[in-house]
């Protein structure tokens, strides 16, 4: 009788675990990650500095940033904030560009009716950019706006009275990480408008060429250069030989001219080709570089580029459980963990390299070799899901990180135009002290930042959805773009 009641327990408790939702499957249709898709786009509407066009369809935003450049006698309007603050910060926003131009390269094809709206996207960023790289001989502008006093004040982009002020790289204050990233951006971009805008796209192409020899002539770090301006806020700690090397890859790839491939191989060595990173950002470029250069390695055994394929291998070996080189750290809910403060960056980034190296490797017969051990493509693709889907909600919290997706996503997000009262529902102005009532408000915020992803939880899978909790409730341009490829990728593979 005793083993009877066990069994019928057990089998319970099987009936109920069957019948229960799935804690850590992935729940998800391609209905669903094409839902995420547009809303991943649809977040850089929120980001917009400028005026906004007719078609603009994140309505509670106005126009902001109308005379930035003015007093400098240049136009440096457009553009985009890069997270919570009213700031035009030059090297995320060219990191952003690059790797929403790389989504759409890999995986526009995916994305059917929204490619349109990735163009969009990447078109808002590169004619500031153009801008910027083109307004004075030997200077690159490189930031709007004074980030200590914004930082001192909560107000809407569209009151912001901070100082505008103007900042730039020269040829005797040089800023080679910013300017190689700005020539990645332009490059990537060229080859998303290849085929529709014939004319622009030759204009970023031979843009990227000229602000990549500027990058290279004249070499220094933007973080010296301009220091308490950019630092602690976009510092660049890896240097800039990272993104040498990509900027020149991102040109090769866009022009296929002879001399950025000689480039490469002369001076690869001495600007991180023989380094394995396991982060890939707004300030270390090197793991995307060896996965992009990887591509030139399968499709034509190109013995240059042997050595990128080996680097891909290492970093993808880091990710994966179970192989004898892995190193990365995951929550107890499987997230891949990287850092406190907005760690969800180094998430999307990772999943978007994941599935543009499985990308290569299925299209040549490839694998990954770890030690004594081969690893699939496939197993790549999976991985890579396992991530996304957390950020959709398929997680201990079962919360969604990306704000406007699900049924429960963060209420309380770290941003000025999300947290204050539109200028549409409240025209008059709200000063700079004012505004601070709305952040520290326990009310949801007034204005849905569709398609955000924020900071995200900490190490134990946790989640303050508290306003005032930047780390883990702050967005980023540079958090969606990567994710805008991945998404494409689901959607279509669902």
């Amino acid at each position: 009788m005793a083993s009877a009641t066990k069994f019928s327990i057990m089998f319970q408790l099987l009936v109920l675990i069957l019948c229960s939702p799935c804690q850590f499957c992935s729940a998800f249709t391609s209905q669903d990650y094409t839902d995420a898709l547009e809303k991943s786009i649809l977040f850089f509407e929120g980001q917009r500095s400028g005026a906004l066009p007719p078609n603009q369809r994140l309505q509670w935003r106005g126009n902001s940033g109308l005379s930035d450049g003015s007093t400098y006698h240049v136009n440096l309007v457009g553009g985009y904030y890069d997270a919570g603050d009213n700031i035009k910060f030059g090297l995320p926003m060219a990191f952003t560009t690059t790797l929403l131009a790389w989504s759409v390269i890999e995986f526009g094809n995916s994305m059917h009716s929204q490619l349109e709206n990735a163009k969009a996207a990447i078109r808002w960023s590169t004619d500031y950019l153009l801008k910027a790289a083109t307004a004075t001989p030997g200077t690159l502008y490189v930031q709007v706006g004074d980030p200590n006093s914004d930082h001192k004040c909560w107000e809407r982009p569209e009151d912001m009275d901070t100082p505008r002020n103007v900042y730039k790289v020269t040829t005797q204050n040089p800023g080679s990480d910013v300017a190689a990233e700005t020539a990645a951006a332009l490059a990537a971009a060229s080859i998303v408008f290849k085929d529709s805008d014939p004319s622009y796209s030759s204009k970023l192409l031979q843009t990227a060429m000229k602000v990549f020899d500027f990058a290279d002539r004249y070499r220094g770090s933007y973080s010296d250069s301009l220091n308490s301006i950019v630092c602690p806020f976009y510092c660049s700690y890896s240097g800039y030989q990272d993104e040498l090397l990509w900027g020149a890859s991102w040109i090769h790839r866009a022009s296929q001219n002879g001399s950025y491939l000689g480039y490469i191989q002369s001076n690869g060595h001495t600007l991180g080709a023989d380094d394995d990173d396991y982060s890939f950002s707004w300030d270390d470029k090197r793991a995307g570089t060896k996965i992009l250069l990887s591509k030139g390695f399968l499709e034509k055994q190109t013995e240059e580029f042997q050595i990128f394929k080996a680097h891909s291998d290492n970093y993808v070996c880091s990710l994966i459980p179970g192989t004898s080189s892995f190193q990365a750290q995951y929550t107890p809910g499987g997230l891949l963990y990287k850092a406190s403060e907005s760690n969800l960056q180094y998430v999307t980034s990772a999943a978007f390299l994941l599935l543009a190296y499985a990308n290569y490797l299925s299209l040549n017969g490839g694998v990954v070799t770890c030690g004594n051990a081969k690893v699939t493509a496939e197993a790549l693709i999976s991985q890579a899901k396992k991530q996304v889907d957390y950020i959709l909600g398929d997680n201990p919290a079962r919360m969604s990180y990306m704000v406007g997706f699900g049924s429960r996503y963060p209420q309380h997000v770290h941003h000025r135009g999300s947290s204050l009262p539109s200028i549409h529902a409240q025209p008059n102005r709200i000063p700079c002290n004012d505004g601070f009532r709305y952040l520290y408000s326990s009310s949801p915020n007034p204005n849905v930042l569709i398609g955000a992803i924020i900071g995200g939880p900490d190490n134990r899978d946790n989640f303050a959805d508290d306003r005032n909790n930047y780390r883990q409730s702050e967005p980023a341009t540079y958090i969606n773009a990567p994710f805008v490829g991945a998404l494409a990728f689901f959607s279509a593979k669902s």
